[in-house]
C-alpha cells in the first residue's frame, strides 16, 4: 500500500516510523507545514516528501494519516474526504464541538471510511476488560476508576491549542470508558487545579483534573488526569463489579511505590511516555486502518464515536468553569446507536 501522512511532529514522526516498519506499507509519503522537518523524516525512513497535503492526496495514496496539530485536523480531514481517500485522523477530529458535529454529518453523507485514533481500543488490557464486562464475569459493574497521568508536561506552546486537559488527556478515558462498558455518560461533575507552570493558567487550562461521571445504568466513574506524575507515565482503568474486579495497566511498570513493609510490587521499570506504553496498540491500530482502507472491515472508531467522547470532555470543561454538575443532554449532538461500534472480534480482525 501507498500511505500518505501529514504532520511529522512528535506523534506524526512516531506514526511515520511505525508505518515504515509495517509489512503492508510499500511506499510512505510525508508532508508537513515545516518542509525541512518533513524532509528530515523522509531521509530517515526513505519516504517520499510532498510539498503539501493536496499534492500528497493527488499522488495516488491508498490511505491518508492525519497527525498534525489539532487546528489542522478538520481542514485535512475535509481534504481527505473530498479526495475519496480512506483517512485515519488523530483525536480530536476538530478543535470545537460545532466543527465535530459538522464533520460527523459530512462523513456520514460522503461514505468515505474514517478511522479516529483512539489507540486504547487496541490495547490488550482494555480488550480483556471489555470481554470481562460483556461476559458478565464481573457481575454488575458499580464503580470504575480511570486515569491518564503524564510523567511531565508538554511544551508550553502546545497548551493553548490543546483544547484543555479534559479534551486532550481525558478524552481517551472517555472513549475507552464507553468502549469497555457499552454504556453512555449522562452527567459529569468536574474540577481542576494548577500547582505547576504558569502557562497552564495563562491558557485558561489546568495541570490536574478530576471528574465524577454517572453512566446511564447508574455506574459511577472516577476519572483523573495530570501533567505532573513524577513516578512515570500512568494510564490505568479499574472495573469493580459485584462478582470481581479487573484492572488495566496493573503490572510491574506501575508508576508508584508501595508504602507497605516487604512489598516488592511493582518491581519496574516504569514507562515514561504514551508512545512507550502503547506501542503495540499503535501498531495494531495502524494495521487495522490498512484493513479499513482496503475495505476489509468497518472503521473500529468512527467520527460519531469521537463526537461522543468530545461531548463528555465538553461537559467536563463546562462543569469545571461553572462549578456545577452538567448533564450530557446540555451538550449539542445527536445520540448514536451504541458506544464502541466495533466488537472485540472486529478489533482483533477475527
Amino acid at each position: 500500500m501507498r500511505i500518505g501522512l501529514a504532520g511529522v511532529g512528535r506523534i506524526g514522526a512516531f506514526h511515520a516510523r511505525t508505518l515504515a516498519g509495517l509489512d503492508f506499507v510499500d511506499e510512505l509519503v510525508v508532508t508537513d507545514a515545516d518542509l525541512e522537518a518533513a524532509k528530515a523524516v523522509g531521509d530517515e525512513l526513505g519516504a517520499e516528501v510532498a510539498p503539501d497535503a493536496e499534492t500528497l492526496l493527488a499522488s495516488g495514496v491508498d490511505g491518508f494519516v492525519i497527525a498534525t496539530a489539532t487546528p489542522a485536523h478538520a481542514p485535512l480531514l475535509r481534504l481527505g474526504i473530498a479526495a475519496g481517500v480512506p483517512t485515519f485522523c488523530e483525536k480530536p477530529v476538530a478543535a470545537t464541538l460545532d466543527e465535530t458535529l459538522a464533520l460527523t454529518t459530512l462523513v456520514a453523507d460522503a461514505g468515505v471510511p474514517v478511522h479516529v485514533g483512539f489507540q486504547r481500543r487496541f490495547d490488550a488490557g482494555y480488550r480483556r476488560a471489555r470481554q470481562a464486562v460483556e461476559s458478565g464475569e464481573l457481575g454488575f459493574v458499580h464503580t470504575i476508576r480511570a486515569n491518564t497521568h503524564d510523567q511531565a508536561p508538554p511544551h508550553a506552546s502546545y497548551i493553548p491549542t490543546s483544547g484543555g486537559i479534559f479534551r486532550d488527556c481525558n478524552v481517551h478515558d472517555f472513549d475507552i470508558l464507553r468502549f469497555v462498558t457499552g454504556r453512555e455518560v449522562v452527567t459529569v461533575y468536574a474540577t481542576g487545579a494548577n500547582k505547576g507552570a504558569d502557562f497552564f493558567a495563562e491558557a485558561g487550562d489546568v495541570d490536574t483534573g478530576g471528574a465524577l461521571l454517572t453512566l446511564d445504568d447508574g455506574t459511577i466513574a472516577l476519572v483523573s488526569s495530570t501533567r505532573y506524575n513524577g513516578g512515570g507515565h500512568d494510564v490505568r482503568m479499574e472495573i469493580h463489579g459485584s462478582e470481581g474486579t479487573i484492572a488495566v495497566g496493573l503490572d510491574h511498570s506501575l508508576a508508584m511505590r508501595s508504602a507497605e513493609d516487604g512489598a516488592d510490587f511493582p518491581r519496574g521499570p516504569q514507562k515514561w511516555s504514551f508512545m512507550e506504553r502503547f506501542l503495540p496498540a499503535y501498531q495494531a491500530e495502524l494495521t487495522a486502518f490498512a484493513d479499513v482502507a482496503r475495505g476489509l472491515r468497518p472503521s473500529p472508531c468512527t467520527v460519531r464515536d469521537a463526537l461522543e467522547a468530545f461531548r463528555i470532555a465538553e461537559a467536563c470543561e463546562l462543569s469545571r468553569a461553572e462549578r456545577r454538575p452538567v448533564a450530557l443532554s446540555e451538550i449539542s449532538g445527536p445520540g448514536i446507536e451504541g458506544p464502541g461500534t466495533a466488537g472485540i472480534d472486529e478489533i482483533e480482525g477475527m
